[in-house]
């Protein structure tokens, strides 16, 4: 495969690599969001908040990355509206990718429960301790992950049904699906 045609091989580990972390985040935020308190409970949310973190910091080198390194053109077969549909879901994604984590993050400040990546690295707070603001927060923070999924699954979708029914290296572009199509 040419590489005008493929992203380049820091920008495809980014790409999986943030989104592997974020298939193992969402799930246990939904689990982890119904647990009584306990000692497992916190445990879980502090991965939570680890996981987290590194997405933020891995969004944030994978954009440096972006504006500095032009991605491949889409296929000459992509119709405009198509076109303006995936700039306009990148961007999204890109803005949630950044907002969630930020989100999380002053939740856990405005609840008063530090956030300390890896157990290790103590954050700032990012807002005071204000429990109304926590709990209006929780609901920004829920509403933003799920605004996540509903545009993961088209992104998806959209993918795999350019590659596999319109026949298009849309994988390949992302560094699967062996050797591009003639």
């Amino acid at each position: 495969m040419s590489i005008a045609t493929r992203y380049s091989t820091p920008a495809v580990v980014l790409h999986w690599l943030v989104a592997l972390l974020i298939f193992a985040v969402f799930p246990l935020g939904v689990y982890m969001h119904e647990l009584p308190l306990s000692p497992d409970k916190l445990k879980l949310y502090s991965y939570h908040k680890w996981i987290g973190i590194t997405v933020l910091l891995l969004v944030a080198v994978r954009l440096g990355w972006r504006l500095t390194h032009t991605p491949p053109p889409l296929p000459d077969s992509i119709v405009a509206w198509q076109r303006r549909a995936s700039a306009a879901v990148h961007g999204l994604l890109y803005l949630l990718m950044i907002a969630i984590p930020l989100s999380g993050w002053m939740m856990s400040s405005a609840k008063g429960f530090p956030v300390v990546w890896f157990g290790v690295l103590p954050l700032p707070d990012l807002v005071g301790e204000d429990k109304a603001l926590g709990d209006l927060l929780a609901g920004v923070h829920q509403a933003l992950n799920f605004t996540l999924l509903a545009l993961v699954i088209p992104h998806v979708a959209a993918a795999l049904q350019h590659h596999f029914i319109e026949r298009q290296p849309f994988l390949q572009r992302m560094g699967l699906g062996g050797k591009e199509r003639a």
